[in-house]
């Protein structure tokens, strides 16, 4: 196990089933592990913006937390716009 399924399994240990993500290349080795951990479901999109809605949407109506996994400080400015 490394560090990304590590974190990807402590998501799932915490009650999140879903992870909405618009990655960029210093994310892939988590995207890479969402292969190994199945009870996760991945979700990409393509703006930072829709992922912390969709996000925000799938709390509202599942009723249970979501995760999102932006690009680098940026791509958490353009998800934090959305609040």
């Amino acid at each position: 196990m490394n560090g990304a399924e590590a974190l990807l399994r402590t998501l799932v240990d915490g009650g999140i089933e879903v992870l909405f993500t618009n990655p960029g290349t210093t994310e892939l080795h988590l995207v890479g592990a969402l292969e190994s951990v199945p009870e996760l479901h991945g979700v990409l999109a393509l703006f930072e913006g829709v992922v912390s809605g969709a996000a925000d949407g799938y709390a509202r109506i599942a009723g249970k937390p979501a995760a999102t996994l932006l690009h680098l400080g940026p791509g958490l400015a353009y998800g934090l716009t959305n609040t």
